[in-house]
């Protein structure tokens, strides 16, 4: 393989790789958060125990965020030189802030948390979890204002072959920006929220500890329907825009090769020869595509070799179809998790609603496969976003195969890219083990805490003895 293929590969497993991990993140901070509220305005030890128990398995999620992040970069400055050189002066602003501020501010919160039980008065070590977590959601709106400017550049100007920022309050104001942040922040609360429902629902299955995970099954599967529909909402906002800032890859998406009629209907599963650019059959909503594109059962939505001409006038000559496959099936994988995710949330929130969780065993065991489902929906919407704007690694300015490292050979990409998959997968048992380590420990006695507050109604006062 050369060493472009070799480049795109290494940063596709580093980016996805590192992407599993932020999430959860930020979800989980937020969910840590609201129940040491709880605590501290309830005065219910059973939060306090929850927190500590949750706090430690987000601390082993961070230690392994910070690690991949770190390789992202490395792979990221050796593979993409001309790349950093062309965006450099742009990209230089937001990742400083988000380096230098959020995610210092981020770290040294968490630190003030982790120290800070019995240190600090309820309230202000209150105050530090929640900074953790609006710091965690600062951090990914500045790199998500990078990303933006690679789908839809703004306030810049080329000199001498670079792009030069020309305005900084251009790049927060990007509209590409407000309609991916939302959508990364409610999947990033999705995560959390399936995360925990899991894990409780694993606990709660073994009957170990069942009415504590039943507090926190509570909290995940609301947040988890309310996050999931918001998810949903604000990817509609986002597949809108598209049809103005990157047509071409939502025709890509929808495996639309010619432009449609007055109406566009929205294809379920398809049969994709990109060689004959063409569909061999494919099952379809009629006017599905055209409210999700206008709000309206009518509305003209342009094809792919419609569009193929169309940026030949104005690029010049060359390819710039997407590959059509990945986009169109990566789409029905992140739309199938997202609807499997608010089915949960509503069957969820019914049973706990009603008091009946634990007699739905089914509806608990289908729980614990569902901790992928955020993931696997992450994971698909970044592939769509990415290789659906191919050939462009910054929309109109930049082609892919520009942006690569000119002197970095193949084998030397070869083999950072066999050195980092080795470390990911260490990683990744480590974690692995540790979490479940932590799981079947489970929430720790409030005897072996600063002893304060109630026991849980789990834990009758003899089992302290």
């Amino acid at each position: 393989m050369e060493a472009l293929d070799l480049a795109r590969w290494q940063f596709g497993i580093t980016t996805i790789y590192h992407f599993l991990i932020v999430p959860l993140s930020i979800g989980l901070a937020y969910l840590i958060a609201f129940m040491q509220t709880m605590y501290v305005y309830k005065k219910d030890d059973r939060y306090k125990r929850l927190t500590k128990f949750w706090g430690k398995i987000f601390l082993l999620n961070f230690a392994v965020g910070v690690v991949t992040g770190i390789m992202q970069e490395f792979q990221f400055g050796m593979n993409w030189a001309d790349y950093s050189r062309f965006v450099g002066a742009v990209f230089g602003g937001p990742l400083a802030v988000e380096a230098l501020v959020a995610f210092f501010l981020e770290s040294t919160f968490l630190g003030i948390w982790l120290f800070g039980w019995e240190r600090l008065s309820k309230k202000l070590h209150l105050a530090c979890i929640w900074l953790v977590a609006l710091s965690a959601t600062v951090s990914a709106f500045w790199i998500l204002s990078a990303n933006s400017f690679m789908q839809e550049p703004v306030g810049f100007e080329l000199v001498n072959g670079r792009a030069e920022m020309t305005s900084f309050f251009a790049l927060l104001m990007n509209k590409q920006l407000w309609v991916e942040f939302p959508h990364v922040i409610f999947g990033a609360l999705s995560t959390g929220a399936l995360f925990v429902t899991g894990i409780s629902a694993y606990k709660i299955l073994r009957r170990q500890q069942t009415e504590l995970f039943k507090t926190s099954f509570a909290i995940g599967i609301v947040l988890a329907l309310m996050s999931s529909l918001l998810t949903a909402f604000a990817g509609h906002d986002q597949a809108q825009h598209l049809m103005k800032s990157q047509p071409m890859k939502m025709a890509a998406s929808e495996a639309l090769w010619h432009s449609s009629g007055e109406s566009a209907p929205w294809t379920v599963i398809a049969g994709i020869d990109p060689k004959k650019q063409a569909n061999s059959f494919q099952v379809e909503i009629p006017y599905a595509l055209s409210i999700l594109s206008y709000n309206k059962p009518y509305g003209k939505v342009p094809g792919i070799l419609e569009l193929q001409a169309q940026y030949e006038q104005k690029y010049g000559p060359g390819n710039y179809i997407p590959p059509v496959r990945t986009s169109f099936w990566s789409f029905r994988i992140m739309v199938a998790a997202g609807m499997a995710m608010i089915g949960l949330g509503l069957f969820g929130t019914f049973a706990v609603a009603k008091g009946r969780l634990e007699r739905y065993r089914f509806f608990l065991k289908w729980m614990i496969p569902a901790i992928a489902l955020p993931y696997i929906g992450n994971t698909a919407g970044w592939i769509m976003t990415e290789v659906g704007r191919q050939p462009w690694i910054v929309f109109g300015l930049q082609k892919t195969e520009a942006g690569v490292s000119p002197l970095v050979s193949s084998g030397m990409v070869a083999t950072t890219l066999i050195g980092f998959s080795l470390v990911y997968g260490i990683l990744a048992v480590i974690f692995v083990y540790l979490v479940m380590r932590e799981v079947r420990k489970g929430v720790e006695d409030s005897a072996h805490g600063d002893g304060e507050g109630k026991h849980g109604a789990d834990q009758p006062p003899v089992a302290v003895l």
